[in-house]
């Protein structure tokens, strides 16, 4: 049996910088195009909170945690620099963890 793995992030956004947010995190966003160029992505989840319009949190699960290993490692200087582009947006970001799931 596949065990897919996820992570999951929070964020808290800049007041005046939601929409750009929203645009780099989406799915079909920055991130999620350079998600798409490795093999075991699977799906990225945007959500924001109904009480803290500027609390987001995402979700971005892949195949396995192998593929994801692989693709960090293949795409690190692409990662990094999408990474600093977004570090503006933020006023906080929290590693909520990393998650395994029966397939």
């Amino acid at each position: 049996m596949t065990r897919a793995y996820t992570y999951i992030w929070a964020f808290k956004v800049h007041p005046e910088r939601v929409d750009a947010f929203r645009e780099h995190y989406r799915e079909g966003g920055a991130w999620t195009q350079l998600f798409r160029r490795a093999r075991g992505y699977l799906a990225t989840q945007l959500l924001q909170d109904e009480k803290d319009p500027l609390r987001f949190v995402t979700i971005d699960t892949w195949s396995s945690t192998e593929d994801y290993e692989a693709f960090r490692a293949s795409y690190a200087s692409e990662y990094a620099a999408l990474d600093r582009l977004c570090e503006g947006l933020t006023i906080a970001e929290t590693l909520i963890g990393h998650f395994t799931s029966e397939r």
